[in-house]
């Protein structure tokens, strides 16, 4: 009894010690880390946060749009997330007369709410561990050697099965997920519900939901009310159903209530979200590939791009509200790379993955088990053969896919097959079909002489990474036809291509011809770009032909190790619910620099520079400043917060994250990371690594003083 108690001790300690660090899996709370976080100050029970059985905080997380999180903070389905979140619809309506971009939209009542074409939310209404069912399948398996394991399709069928029969009941919006976490060790089954009308109520105009922008992106401190509002419409009877006007606010089964108290230094806080993707059990080979492949490829293409892209955003409106949300994006992750990179070799995190690698390999000559050796050779083999295939896709994708939009264009083949068969019907069905994707596309790049400037761009980018002798094959057309000339190469595309311009396209379509077709710029440089993608997936997939067996044997290892240690566990992100905890705590980037743990709007005010568009404030704002008319939502000290950071485990997907306090209740919405902490996705330094979110005070305060929008507040529940 005495060593069981001893054991439990040990293991809680171990626990809190590595309290900042994870992603722990909902289903795991209550046996994994509950009493951790109570030491570490949790106030309520772990099955207050979730609850299998029954209501808990985990039925007011939300997927938001597939790659967010958001939080349900009204009984009438009104759902918080980040203004980046919520970029692309805020753009979907944004036009130069209803600039909401820039001038920020508020709905003053339910009619005046905005549905959103293609935006969806989801709830998570089960989480099952269902190992053991996968494992019991894949033994009868025809090919039990095989990959089904982490196969989608496989998995989906497996699901389908499951559900069948335990009798799960899957009406419209509901759905099943069957995912594999750590490396096909462990399966969990989530079963959804996705609402797909959406309307959007209220975002701050750019100039304070994307204060600081490009700048301050991924940096601290932050001065950013980066929030947006939507809302969930369902039918009568809180069924999911597309669009109609018919449709009401869903009445929820769970809503967060706001506290207005704040936090201090040291207060214990957890959040919970979707977070996207990571990556802690790479080898340090994997590391050094990352780096030098996505990472080199997303920081030198995207950089280029986007100075092209906002030199022409500046010189017109309409062109700067029709790129945003690309840009925005682009911009995101092309920092993202920068800052990961430098902080891999700043913190020196290629020398600890050798030592824990290390300390596997000598865990298994211990034990007499040669696997991990095996999995760690063969798994440092297939990333030396796959890397400059890899490397070369890379480069394809950000300059030739990602980079180039007008790359969008329709598909030809039926139209070809068509003119080839000489039957007249025929052509005139594919011709009709060729029509609409046409205008489709047409509308999709408005601005060709930006495509044709960013283009040119990007070709010349290609060409500076890729050996004239691997590129793609459209390149021995420009060495031939256009003696080597790539901005030659894009003109003739945009001047001749029957999709360079309508009355190119108008033309061909009157009178089309298979030789026109068949030997058209554009057609034949998406075509080369496509098999240039084949051809680096292929030498992939044969380098990677046993790289998710090793990958397997190697996680498993890792995850023995630990466990044997009293350590925690939890999978990589793969954007799936997870929580993750930790306090509110400042943080010292560097020998003599500490940053404080809040921001408030005096620093928005010093950081404010009218010339400069990611710095300007608007006058209102400025006036409530001066004013010092902040409301209820002002510290105690008088000033107004903006911004706090707290040494959670987030990443990607985590965008618009609720931000609970000791007690369960909202204090603010996760929207991004340090600089310093960018490492995390690979290695997690508590020391360093900090989650950046607005202040639920901040938000309240634009809703209701700058906005006012006070309709909003009295929807909401609100702890003093």
């Amino acid at each position: 009894m005495r060593k069981t108690i001893l054991s439990l001790f040990i293991t809680s300690l171990a626990f809190a010690a590595h309290a900042d660090e994870g992603m722990w899996m909902l289903t795991d709370l209550q046996k994994q880390n509950e009493v951790a976080m109570t030491e570490l100050g949790l106030l309520i029970p772990v099955n207050q946060i979730y609850n299998p059985d029954g209501i808990a905080l985990k039925d007011a997380v939300v997927h938001f749009g597939g790659g967010c999180t958001g939080e349900v903070i009204s009984a009438e389905g009104l759902v918080l997330t980040n203004h980046h979140c919520g970029y692309g619809s805020i753009q979907q309506h944004s036009t130069v007369e209803h600039d909401y971009l820039t001038d920020g939209f508020w709905a003053m009542n339910r009619e005046e709410e905005l549905p959103c074409k293609g935006l969806t939310i989801t709830y998570i209404d089960e989480i099952l561990d269902v190992t053991d069912y996968v494992n019991e399948q894949l033994k009868i398996d025809p090919d039990p050697n095989g990959t089904n394991y982490l196969s989608p399709k496989y998995l989906k069928e497996v699901a389908e099965r499951f559900s069948s029969e335990q009798g799960i009941a899957l009406t419209p919006g509901r759905k099943l997920e069957l995912k594999a976490f750590y490396g096909g060790n462990r399966y969990y089954l989530f079963v959804k519900t996705t609402y797909s009308d959406i309307r959007m109520v209220g975002a701050p105009p750019s100039s304070i939901g994307k204060f600081g922008a490009d700048t301050d992106n991924w940096m601290w401190p932050r001065h950013t009310g980066d929030f947006s509002l939507f809302r969930i419409y369902a039918d009568k009877d809180g069924n999911p159903v597309e669009y109609s006007k018919d449709n009401v606010p869903l009445k929820v089964k769970k809503h967060l209530t706001i506290s207005l108290a704040g936090y201090k230094e040291g207060d214990f806080t957890f959040v919970m979200g979707f977070p996207g993707r990571n990556w802690r059990y790479m080898i340090s080979d994997e590391v050094e590939e990352r780096m030098q492949t996505t990472n080199f490829m997303r920081h030198h293409v995207r950089g280029v791009r986007q100075e092209a892209l906002m030199e022409q955003m500046q010189k017109d409106p309409a062109v700067r509200i029709h790129y945003a949300s690309k840009y925005a994006s682009s911009a995101n992750y092309w920092k993202n790379a920068i800052g990961m990179n430098e902080g891999l070799i700043r913190l020196k995190v290629l020398d600890t993955k050798r030592a824990q690698q290390e300390q596997l390999l000598a865990r298994g000559r211990e034990q007499g088990d040669d696997s991990y050796q095996k999995a760690f050779d063969q798994i440092r083999s297939i990333v030396e053969h796959r890397r400059p295939a890899l490397y070369h896709q890379q480069a394809i994708q950000e300059a030739l896919v990602t980079g180039l939009d007008f790359m969008r264009i329709p598909n030809t083949s039926a139209m070809l097959a068509a003119l080839k068969s000489k039957d007249k019907a025929q052509i005139k069905a594919a011709a009709d079909s060729l029509k609409i994707a046409a205008d489709k596309y047409f509308a999709s790049v408005p601005f060709p002489d930006v495509e044709r400037t960013v283009a040119k761009k990007m070709l010349q980018t290609y060409m500076q990474y890729i050996p004239a002798e691997q590129r793609i094959s459209i390149f021995e057309v420009i060495d031939k036809r256009f003696k080597g000339n790539s901005d030659a190469f894009v003109d003739a595309c945009f001047d001749h291509s029957i999709f360079g311009k309508k009355e190119n396209f108008e033309k061909f379509i009157r009178k089309p011809g298979s030789y026109k077709l068949g030997f058209d710029w554009m057609v034949l440089f998406k075509h080369s770009i496509t098999d240039g993608l084949l051809q680096t997936a292929i030498a992939m997939a044969d380098a990677n032909k046993n790289y998710n067996a090793a990958h397997k044997v190697w996680v498993k290892g890792m995850m023995d190790m630990k466990r044997s240690a009293g350590t925690p566990i939890y999978p990589d992100a793969n954007s799936t619910l997870r929580l993750t905890y930790g306090k509110v705590l400042p943080y010292e980037p560097a020998d003599g620099v500490e940053y404080g743990y809040y921001t408030t709007l005096k620093g928005a005010m010093e950081k404010e520079d009218p010339d400069n568009w990611e710095f300007v404030i608007p006058a209102k704002l400025k006036q409530l400043y001066q004013s010092k008319d902040f409301g209820r939502y002002a510290m105690p000290n008088g000033e107004m917060p903006i911004c706090f950071i707290v040494n959670t485990d987030n990443t990607g997907g985590n965008s618009g994250s609720p931000v609970f306090n000791a007690k369960g209740e909202l204090i603010g919405t996760g929207f991004d990371r340090n600089y310093e902490g960018l490492t995390g996705d690979i290695a997690f330094r508590p020391s360093s690594q900090r989650a950046a979110c607005v202040d639920i005070r901040y938000t309240l305060f634009i809703i209701e003083k700058y906005a006012g929008a006070s309709h909003i507040i009295k929807e909401l529940t609100i702890a003093e």
